[in-house]
């Protein structure tokens, strides 16, 4: 009698809203010279892409890296590069290509960028300008910008009046807005 006791109220609890059996999904920030851009991590659709990447974000590996890849109307890309060009490698592994059909490259949605290998990704990542569903399937899709689309349209609009190639590198930023695209700090949000 207990339990059903028990039952009905944790049932009626659930229905009202009072309490809730989801989980919440991870916000990490990233805070830059341009302003903080939040992003929402599909913890549960992409587990295995979103676990490395809050690993890097708790061990400040992003922190001082810049968005090293400005593709004006597609992406802004980072995780690997200093502003001085300098390479930092992660600390993990590769990770298997995850993809969830679920999960799209609609405008500021945040994937996992690779080499030609599928399962190639470490550490750097990107955030889409617009809709690029061409690369669904392809990419994994692990997050989507929740606040600061502006800052990354603020970035993105850098391309091409302040990138150049570097080092082989296109589309690189120019010197002179080397500030603006760094990642002066990353964390996980507290709820």
């Amino acid at each position: 009698m207990k339990n059903a006791m028990l039952a009905l109220v944790i049932t009626a609890l659930l229905m009202s809203g009072c309490i809730s059996h989801s989980q919440k999904n991870t916000i990490v920030v990233l805070e830059t010279g341009m302003g903080k851009i939040k992003i929402k991590l599909y913890d549960k659709e992409a587990p295995v892409t979103t676990s490395n990447f809050k690993k890097l974000v708790n061990d400040g590996f992003y922190n001082g890296l810049i968005f090293h890849r400005i593709v004006h109307g597609f992406v802004i890309q980072a995780g690997a590069f200093y502003p001085d060009g300098s390479y930092k490698a992660s600390p993990y592994p590769p990770i298997k290509l995850e993809i969830n059909e679920k999960l799209k490259h609609d405008d500021g949605a945040v994937g996992m960028a690779r080499t030609s290998d599928p399962n190639s990704a470490t550490s750097q990542f990107y955030i889409c300008v617009g809709a690029h569903h061409e690369l669904d399937g392809q990419y994994a899709v692990f997050g989507k910008v929740i606040e600061g689309m502006d800052v990354v349209e603020a970035i993105n609009n850098f391309d091409p009046s302040h990138t150049t190639t570097f080092h082989g590198m296109q589309n690189w930023p120019t010197q002179d807005i080397m500030e603006n695209v760094t990642i002066i700090r990353a964390y996980i949000e507290s709820t």
